[in-house]
């Protein structure tokens, strides 16, 4: 039932796709941190500055970042991110156009999340002499997180269905592989039910775990 798997490397392809997520997951954790601290911060050129990216890359479709990364960076630009081969510039630029787009949205996570923290804190640790930076990373930040795991594991898990994007510059992910597959094999359904199945187990242990922790690690008030 499931001959016309063989001579194509489906593990690889999804391999791929968790690479993307994994290091595309990290790269927009830490921009979008960044961003946060820059929309609530008190100097008005860094807060202009957080506030026109994340409004603009949200409105921006993901398949037109991605192009971007690999036509106008590369092609334009001449970027190459280190590295003259063609497989490993494409993965480095798609992760890249990845954390680009995705950081908007945990920067607006985060945000919510620093938004439940009450004044009356931050107003204390000003009171003892913290300065900006140091009340945002020892008292905002670390409870902000506690409070938005939920809406991160979202940002994740979409982040990990948008990888299919990936395939447009030629990142031999899942859905590049899928395409070959559908156009070479007369199994249309079944190899649509095996990718579908394929992303199932990667997104749905991903929402119940940080789901359970979102519960576990909830700020009371």
């Amino acid at each position: 039932m499931f001959d016309f798997l063989e001579g194509y490397d489906v593990l690889g392809a999804f391999w791929m796709t968790v690479k993307l997520t994994a290091l595309s997951a990290v790269g927009s954790l830490i921009w979008g941190t960044l961003l946060a601290a820059m929309r609530v911060s008190p100097v008005p050129l860094m807060r202009g500055f957080g506030t026109a990216y994340v409004n603009i890359v949200r409105n921006i479709p993901l398949t037109v970042i991605i192009l971007f990364s690999s036509l106008g960076l590369a092609d334009i630009f001449g970027v190459t991110l280190g590295t003259d081969d063609f497989k490993s510039q494409g993965f480095r630029l798609a992760v890249l156009g990845f954390v680009a787009y995705t950081a908007a949205f945990v920067c607006e996570a985060l945000r919510s999340g620093i938004n439940t923290v009450p004044v009356g804190q931050a107003e204390a640790a000003r009171a003892i002499g913290l300065d900006f930076s140091q009340t945002l990373r020892l008292i905002v930040l670390p409870q902000a997180f506690r409070s938005v795991i939920g809406p991160l594991a979202n940002v994740l898990i979409a982040l990990t269905k948008n990888t299919t994007v990936a395939a447009a510059i030629g990142v031999a992910e899942a859905a590049a592989l899928m395409k070959t597959m559908i156009e070479n094999e007369a199994q249309t359904l079944l190899i649509g039910a095996v990718f579908a199945f394929g992303f199932v187990v990667l997104t749905l242990p991903t929402g119940l775990i940080l789901g359970w922790l979102s519960k576990r690690l909830a700020v009371k008030r």
